[in-house]
């Protein structure tokens, strides 16, 4: 099974179209068009009944104190954890591209609607919670329900270049057994013993002045 993308190189910087936040020279950093990227695939395996696509970043600081701060940085050997951008599940065997721009075209305040979507090229497949919705939880103007992509934007202070990671999951079922608003953890939980292939590409984006080179 392969995966592959138009939108970015794999290894390569993701474009800042496709990000949450490009950075500013004044304000650090400005909302940015939020599209999602394409995604194209082939040769599931023999048996396929559905497909999972993820989308996550494994570079996020463990700990919040020194994000986003003045005078400060994010120290490059913090403990990382992980960060979804992207849930798409019980997509139909047979689909094998997701258009740039589809499923995500803006940065939408308190979030997009779900789980279900509304394109209709893949018929029954359901957007999760991405962990924007934990991250402006406690945001008065922003919080709210995160379904579907929303891209990068890591600490504009961070001394690591963040990877994101995008894999597609063949599995033996036709619905992944999670219902309303499922995370991350428990898609994962929920595929375990279903894996027939999966395939990853993956892209890197930093908000930082003197790390970005694109």
């Amino acid at each position: 099974m392969q995966l592959w993308s138009h939108s970015f190189n794999d290894g390569g910087y993701i474009p800042g179209e496709y990000a949450f936040a490009v950075f500013n020279p004044e304000t650090h950093v400005t909302l940015s068009e939020n599209h999602n990227p394409h995604v194209g695939w082939g040769d599931p395996p023999a048996g396929t009944q559905s497909l999972v696509l993820i989308c996550h970043d494994p570079d996020v600081p463990s700990r919040g104190d020194d994000v986003n701060q003045e005078g400060k940085t994010v120290p490059a050997d913090l403990p990382r954890v992980d960060f979804f951008h992207w849930l798409l599940i019980d997509l139909p065997p047979h689909a094998a591209t997701i258009e740039a721009g589809t499923v995500s075209d803006r940065v939408v305040s308190r979030g997009k609607s779900g789980p279900e979507i509304e394109n209709t090229s893949f018929p029954g497949a359901r957007h999760g919670l991405n962990d924007y919705t934990g991250w402006f939880a406690d945001d008065a103007a922003m919080s709210g329900d995160y379904f579907g992509y929303d891209g990068p934007c890591p600490p504009w202070n961070d001394e690591v270049v963040h990877r994101y990671v995008f894999t597609l999951y063949a599995l033996d079922i036709g619905r992944l057994p999670v219902e309303g608003k499922f995370n991350g953890p428990q898609v994962l939980a929920a595929m375990r013993g279903h894996i027939l292939a999966e395939a990853a590409i993956v892209g890197i984006y930093t908000l930082n002045p003197q790390l970005i080179t694109y």
